[in-house]
């Protein structure tokens, strides 16, 4: 092998992290490392190089995902032609845009999803209609059963909660598991009770607890790739972004361009630890802290959940 320069050896382990999904960790996978730097060879003795350089890993890198585009690229002409359901723009009530990881053998691709709700007087209950299906796993159903609980402990702890409603992923034709969309289908829910509208510009995803923390997920470099990438076929307007969990921070090793659009503000990574600030991007409006009595303020949006709730 041609040697390698300073900058492409740091190139390298910059892929090695990706592969983890860790920058506190790097892979050695000898395989694939392997397989990264004989690619970037290539491309070094295209050029009549006499050493390799950090272009030429990065010209691997882009190469190798090429090769692996195929799926995603039907995905994504699929959208841009309407055929798949997808906003990036203006707000909806009670719709909101989730994230999920599609695998494939050595690879994944992340691809927003569509979660809508519907909310009415009823009797309490929270229908799952991926589980109601067969559709969705155990770990979607208790992410789906945590919202209830949710929803009685913030709001109504005083009385009973007399709501049914009913979540969905739309166009969704295969099983679903996890919780990492929970933050999603909570926030879209509550959207649907106190009919404020999310803004359609933002995806989400994170996994939520009883209490409203918000919990680290899989694959979020994936998700946020697909969802840059979404928005960038549509044409990036400087106020689209992704609502990942904090704790995540540490495992992000994205791809350079959605670094580059981040860093000239055309794209926007959002890290939160709470429900609240979920609400708080989504809707433009704050979601309020509840008094000693249980009472949220008046022009908050908690107010407008807790009034729809007790009426």
């Amino acid at each position: 092998l041609t040697p390698l320069t300073q900058g492409a050896v740091a190139r390298v382990i910059e892929q090695a992290a990706r592969i983890a999904g860790d920058t506190t960790k790097i892979s050695l996978h000898k395989g694939q490392l392997l397989d990264l730097i004989r690619e970037a060879n290539y491309w070094c003795h295209q050029g009549d190089c006499h050493h390799i350089t950090e272009h030429h890993v990065q010209k691997a890198v882009e190469q190798k995902n090429y090769r692996q585009q195929q799926y995603q690229e039907k995905m994504l002409e699929a959208i841009a032609r309407d055929i798949l359901l997808i906003d990036v723009s203006g707000e909806k009530i009670a719709q909101i845009n989730g994230l999920s990881v599609i695998p494939l053998s050595d690879a994944a691709f992340g691809r927003p999803t569509r979660i809508t709700a519907t909310a009415r007087v009823g009797s309490g209950k929270v229908v799952d209609i991926e589980r109601e299906t067969e559709l969705g796993g155990p770990l979607h159903s208790k992410g789906v059963m945590i919202l209830a609980a949710y929803l009685a402990h913030t709001y109504a702890s005083d009385f009973p909660l007399s709501l049914s409603a009913s979540l969905v992923f739309e166009q969704s034709y295969g099983p679903i598991d996890g919780d990492s969309a929970s933050l999603a289908e909570l926030c879209v829910l509550l959207s649907a009770i106190a009919g404020v509208p999310i803004q359609q510009r933002f995806a989400i995803t994170g996994s939520v607890n009883q209490l409203g923390q918000v919990q680290a997920i899989g694959g979020v470099n994936e998700k946020i790739e697909g969802f840059y990438n979404v928005c960038k076929q549509r044409g990036l307007s400087g106020e689209q972004g992704v609502i990942i969990p904090s704790a995540n921070i540490s495992h992000l090793v994205l791809e350079h361009k959605v670094v580059e659009a981040s860093k000239k503000k055309r794209f926007h990574v959002y890290a939160i630890d709470t429900v609240d600030e979920a609400i708080t991007l989504l809707t433009g409006l704050e979601a309020g802290i509840a008094d000693e009595k249980g009472e949220f303020p008046p022009d908050s949006f908690n107010h407008r959940v807790q009034q729809r709730l007790t009426a």
